[in-house]
């Protein structure tokens, strides 16, 4: 459940509202490219300005959706250790894989404050859980000594690792057997050097069949063939992630290729004419769109 090539969903919105339609198709899409497992509510699916109530019925659509034909691991972190409580509650009851939680932000927690918090969701919650360690969003991140202890805890399964260290990486590897997942598709391939096993993908909303066939030759140990597909994605990954913040970026391709708007909630702002120009090009270059 927790290796291979996953996606992180984009939430499409229509006037304000989730798109529920197009986000069934989009999910269909997926299914229909070989993906591994579906990401909903997580930083590409905007989950800071979705309500709860809209999270809740965004991973649930998605399991609905997908009908057991791939996993479904729900956004369920908050900076609220009784929040992701209950989002994660909610998750179980509709029949989601596993959730993604992400380190508390803004209130930036203590090294005990992480281990604490994503102690009390395991032990609430009967459900595989996928730590999210990403500082560049959340103002603080998680050392790999609090991770290895976290890691003692039998369903804390797996982590998204978005520090863009592989000396973080590889400290994680070498302490316990936590399943490490890339958090950045231009370093999935680096990562997969020093152990990770997938990534969690911004690119796969457009491109997962690419994504896939990457992370497979990276389980079969192939990291040369492996190497032909990173070079291939990679300027298109890397747009993603610098043109502007994510989702913006993939929101704007995603408009490119007809396949959802590019609507945003704020404070999030659609992506720059200039920035259009530069990010069609490399559609092109890539053979998306002519």
């Amino acid at each position: 459940m927790f290796t291979g090539a996953m996606t992180a969903l984009i939430t499409p919105f229509q006037e304000g509202e989730v798109d529920f339609e197009t986000l069934e198709e989009l999910v269909d899409f997926q299914i229909e490219n070989g993906i591994d497992a579906l990401v909903p509510t997580g930083t590409t699916g905007e989950s800071p300005t979705l309500s709860h109530e809209e999270n809740k019925q965004v991973i649930e659509r998605v399991v609905k959706a997908a009908n057991g034909k791939v996993s479904v691991i729900g956004g369920a972190g908050s900076n609220s250790t009784a929040e992701a409580i209950e989002l994660t509650a909610y998750a179980k009851k509709i029949g989601a894989d596993a959730t993604l939680q992400v380190c508390p932000y803004y209130n930036k927690p203590t090294q005990e404050g992480f281990y604490q918090h994503f102690r009390a969701i395991a032990e609430e919650v009967d459900l595989p859980m996928v730590l999210y360690n990403i500082p560049g969003r959340c103002g603080a991140g998680m050392t790999p000594e609090t991770i290895a202890r976290l890691a003692e805890i039998e369903n804390i399964v797996a982590i998204k690792e978005a520090t863009g260290s592989l000396d973080q990486a590889s400290e994680i590897a070498m302490r316990c057997d936590l399943t490490i997942i890339s958090g950045d598709d231009s370093l999935t391939l680096p990562l997969a050097s020093v152990g990770a096993k997938g990534v969690i993908s911004v690119v796969a909303n457009i491109v997962p069949a690419d994504v896939k066939a990457m992370t497979d030759l990276i389980l079969e140990g192939d990291l040369v063939s492996a190497r032909q597909w990173h070079r291939k994605l990679f300027a298109l990954a890397k747009n993603m992630l610098t043109l502007a913040t994510n989702p913006i970026p993939i929101k704007a391709a995603l408009a490119m290729l007809d396949m959802a708007s590019d609507e945003l909630r704020l404070p999030m702002t659609p992506l720059e004419e200039s920035k259009k120009t530069v990010l069609r090009k490399t559609l092109i270059n890539y053979g998306l769109i002519s």
